[in-house]
């Protein structure tokens, strides 16, 4: 794992992420078109910040019920004192139900994004979770709907960008 330190980032590499962000498939000649360098100064100002970890990855977005995945919740999990942050990472990982994961601050040690085929899945996912050792309680919210379509948490593509 590499240590995060402070690396040179100017305006150029702003567009390169920004550009990447709105489309990882984004050609380098496309990019060095639109922000005035050439492609191969692109490719070595990407490899710079994937080996800087400014760029850490590159994802596909998928509208989860097109695989069959309608069944949406946040589960909030209390855990015993004993249970740190590094032992339920371990355990969530195991899950593909479980889509992120998160410690948070208040009365709950960790909130769960859960995607389930329907909620007789997502019960026994929610069963499977409450019998690790560990788990003092756990408090779920049901996804009814997104209100902000165009997240990536409801599965919207990046927004398209103007093209000259």
């Amino acid at each position: 794992m590499m240590t995060h330190q402070s690396v040179p980032f100017d305006d150029l590499d702003r567009k390169i992420v920004a550009a990447l962000v709105a489309n990882a498939r984004t050609s380098f000649t496309e990019i060095g078109a639109a922000i005035g360098l050439s492609a191969s100064a692109v490719k070595r100002r990407v490899d710079r910040m994937r080996e800087t970890d400014v760029i850490t990855g590159f994802t596909t977005t998928v509208r989860p019920a097109a695989l069959g995945w309608r069944t949406e919740a946040y589960v909030e999990v209390y855990c015993d004192s004993a249970a740190p942050p590094r032992r339920l990472a371990e355990v969530v990982r195991n899950y593909p139900e479980i889509i992120a994961a998160m410690t948070v601050t208040g009365g709950a040690d960790a909130l769960l994004h859960v995607m389930a085929t329907d909620v007789e899945h997502f019960e026994e996912v929610l069963e499977r979770i409450r019998a690790e050792p560990f788990v003092r309680q756990t408090i779920s919210y049901m996804v009814l709907s997104h209100l902000l379509t165009g997240s990536a948490e409801a599965g919207a593509a990046p927004p398209a960008t103007a093209t000259q």
